[in-house]
This record gives structure tokens, C-alpha cells and sequence, in this order.
């Protein structure tokens, strides 16, 4: 199943497909919050065995998409979670998990701008494989893991990287407005057998950039979920952002970053694509 946030004629609706194309509308479903609010009546497996074809048809064309989860109560993400990631920016390996949050504001949906901000032109892509809570819990334990898990999406974790190295922590290059995206789908987890084989691929303007696996992590989705539960209670709808391999834009030489008009594709193959363009802020806010 493939679950997404579209808006359209004045509304919002949570839509749900099979295919990724055909869609349908199970906003009456879902509630007010969302597929967060499905996330947190449903299990996974009564997901996955939803009738989609009992709710309305859908258009997707010419629908804005948003994120799967417009506004999820945490984003999590994981920094230099990939060994030639870690390498290439000069950094060893930490003990335990390297995070940091990002705002929802940040984040903007499939085919939506992303904005290079007026302030820096060091916007640099990080494509990554983001998992989504499904059912909540404390002190969840890394072979039950998988168990809270509700699906994987493709996500642009995209830094602006002169903001990012002002002080030892990345807060302010993490979090322009509309510098990342996230989606379109959520693939449900039943549609994963081996979420570890999961790869995502950057391309820039056709051009390939990264390329890694979920099984190149240092930390594994158990791991990631086991250490966060410990601190504090993960929710139906989170988002945890696994980590970028190698290959920013960064670490060119000379560096090259993202220009306005530049076509950024981040996708999970077989099973989900993200494009956005790049446009200056200067110009979206004429």
C-alpha cells in the first residue's frame, strides 16, 4: 500500500493506492490528523489489508502533493550514519547515534519548490531513506523494532552547509523553511520483506550521486529505534530520517551545490520517487 497527503479544491485529503497511481480518498478513514490518526487506529497488518476500492476515486493530477505527514510531532533525522559518508566529511565513528531534529516547516512535498534561501548558496542535497512510526512505544528493543514500524519514504535531508558549520551543532543549516522534502508515498511495511535491502539513489539534473543500502548503515533501523525510544516515547506518525551515503555536494572539488533550476530525484527503487525543483527564495516571495 502507498498512503500520501494531497490538497485540492480548497481541501486536504489522505489518499491511498496500490499502484501509485490509481488513487483513493480515505480522509473519512483516517480523521482529522492524518494519516497519523490512521497510523494510530490501524495496525499495519489491518492497513495492508484495507479495500481501498470501497472509498471515492481520487485525481492525482494536478494535485499539490505535501508530505505524507504535513506536520508529524517529531522529525528525527541521523547524521553520518553511512562509513564513506562519515569518511568523506573527515569524521570517525561515534559510539551512539548522531541526532538532530528538523521542524515540519522545513520540509515541503513531492514536485514543490525547494528553496535555496537569500542568505547562503551552500543548499546541498542529502537523499535518505526515512522511516515511519506506525505504533508508538518506550524502550522498544532493536529485534522488536520492525514491529513499530509502518513504512519507508524516500526524503531530500537537504543542508545548507555554510549555516550547518557556524557552530558544533547543525541546527541552523538543518532548518530553512522548504529546503527538504519528504514522500510522496509511504510504502507500507508489508510491501518491504527485507527492509535492509532497501536502496535510495540521488540523481542531480539526471546525474547520479549517491547511492547506498539500508544495510550500509552503522546504525540499523533497530538500533536507531531502540536508542531514541530510550529517551523519549515515539509516536504514531514520527519520522526518523536514517542517514545519507556518500556523494554531497559538498565534497566536490570544487564544491557544488544546488542552483536555481536544478531537477533533484531521490528515489527507492522499485517502489517510490521524489522529484522537486530548486528555486531562490528571492523569486518565490515576488
Amino acid at each position: 500500500m502507498r498512503l500520501g497527503t494531497i490538497a485540492r479544491d480548497g481541501g486536504l485529503f489522505t489518499v491511498a493506492s496500490t499502484d501509485g497511481i490509481a488513487a483513493h480518498d480515505v480522509s473519512r478513514l483516517a480523521g482529522s490528523d492524518g494519516l497519523a490518526g490512521l497510523f494510530s487506529s490501524l495496525d499495519p497488518a489491518e492497513i495492508a489489508d484495507l479495500d481501498i476500492g470501497r472509498y471515492p476515486a481520487v485525481n492525482l493530477t494536478g494535485a499539490q502533493w505535501l508530505p505524507p505527514i504535513p506536520r508529524p510531532h517529531r522529525i528525527l533525522c541521523v547524521g553520518l550514519n553511512y562509513a564513506t559518508h562519515a569518511a568523506e566529511v573527515l569524521s570517525g565513528i561515534t559510539e551512539h547515534p548522531t541526532l538532530f531534529t528538523r521542524f515540519p516547516s522545513t520540509f515541503v512535498g513531492h514536485n514543490q519548490p525547494l528553496i535555496r534561501p537569500r542568505v547562503s548558496d551552500t543548499l546541498d542535497w542529502e537523499g535518505e531513506i526515512a522511516v515511519i512510526i506506525g505504533t508508538g512505544g518506550r524502550h522498544i528493543r532493536a529485534d522488536r523494532a520492525i514491529d513499530h514500524v509502518a513504512g519507508y519514504a524516500p526524503m531530500g535531508e537537504n543542508s545548507v552547509r555554510e549555516w550547518q558549520l557556524h557552530t558544533k551543532q547543525a541546527t541552523a543549516g538543518k532548518n530553512f523553511d522548504a529546503t527538504g522534502s519528504w514522500g510522496p508515498w509511504i510504502v507500507t511495511r508489508d510491501e518491504v520483506p527485507d527492509p535492509a535491502a532497501l536502496e535510495v539513489i540521488t540523481e542531480l539534473n539526471g546525474e547520479r550521486m549517491q547511492h547506498g543500502r539500508l544495510s550500509d548503515l552503522i546504525f540499523d533501523v533497530g538500533a536507531i529505534i531502540e536508542y531514541v525510544s530510550a529517551f523519549t516515547e515515539l509516536v504514531p506518525g514520527d519520522v526518523i530520517a536514517t542517514g545519507t551515503p556518500s556523494g554531497i555536494g559538498h565534497r566536490h572539488e570544487p564544491p557544488r551545490y544546488l542552483a536555481a533550476g536544478d531537477k533533484l530525484s531521490i528515489r527507492i527503487p522499485g517502489l517510490v520517487e521524489l522529484n522537486n525543483e530548486v528555486s531562490d527564495e528571492d523569486k518565490v516571495l515576488q
